[in-house]
């Protein structure tokens, strides 16, 4: 059983980020230790707009630089686009680039999503990005799966690009501890594995692909969809 009260506090998670805006802000190298990065966020928009082509809001939750709703501006525009993320830095570089190319709204919120007030059934689709590994036990992720299901309407879209764990434990150590671990020395060396298997540990509470596409229909979504999966990062969705 994972000890929760051992883990980062919103805090200091929202410490480290405030020191990571320009390593961040470019996804080629900011996402590094993220693989399929790049593929996942594009797999993600287009689905966005194969399955709402006429979509006008969005919701980016964790939006860190704007990554996200900046691809998704390259497919459509404008959009009115709400910003959510622990980090003021991280807000005022993402309204920044979003404002640079998007005549619409910009609303950004500098809260937990667990928090947040945010409107109901007003959102065409919600993007997460490399930021519910943050939820801890069940209770949070009920509660954040349900939110998010609140604030989307009727035949909107939920889309997570995240790290997951598997259920066999034999396959989470040859997945993550093997392979993801070589993925990381291979990529800048041991030390660096080390360092981010360590902040790993920590910071984060992954959960399976099964968990999560489960509680997806759980809280009522109608239909659950698996973009991709590579070793021990997953991009996937869900239809109100």
């Amino acid at each position: 059983m994972e000890n929760y009260l051992e883990k980062s506090t919103v805090q200091e998670i929202k410490a480290r980020f405030d020191k990571d805006v320009d390593r961040f802000s470019n996804l080629e190298t900011g996402q590094q230790t993220t693989i399929d990065a790049a593929f996942s966020m594009e797999l993600i928009v287009d689905s966005i707009m194969a399955h709402s082509p006429g979509l006008k809001t969005v919701l980016d939750v964790g939006c860190g630089a704007g990554n996200y709703t900046l691809k998704l501006l390259s497919k459509k525009a404008p959009l009115d686009c709400t910003l959510l993320d622990l980090s003021q830095p991280m807000l005022s570089r993402a309204k920044d680039r979003i404002a640079a190319v998007n005549s619409g709204t910009i609303t950004l919120v500098q809260e937990d999503i667990r928090k947040a007030d945010l409107p109901e059934n007003h959102y065409c689709t919600i993007m997460a990005s490399a930021v519910l590994h943050h939820l801890r036990d069940d209770s949070d992720w009920e509660a954040v799966f349900a939110k998010l299901y609140r604030l989307l309407k009727p035949g909107g879209s939920l889309w997570i690009a995240d790290l997951v764990v598997q259920e066999t434990p034999a396959l989470q150590r040859l997945l993550y501890q093997e392979r993801y671990g070589r993925y990381l020395a291979d990529l800048k060396g041991t030390a660096y594995r080390d360092n981010v298997f360590a902040y790993i540990a920590k910071e984060d509470s992954p959960r399976s692909v099964n968990f999560q596409l489960k509680l997806l229909q759980d809280v009522g979504f109608r239909n659950v969809e698996l973009l991709h999966k590579h070793l021990c990062f997953a991009a996937f969705g869900a239809i109100k």
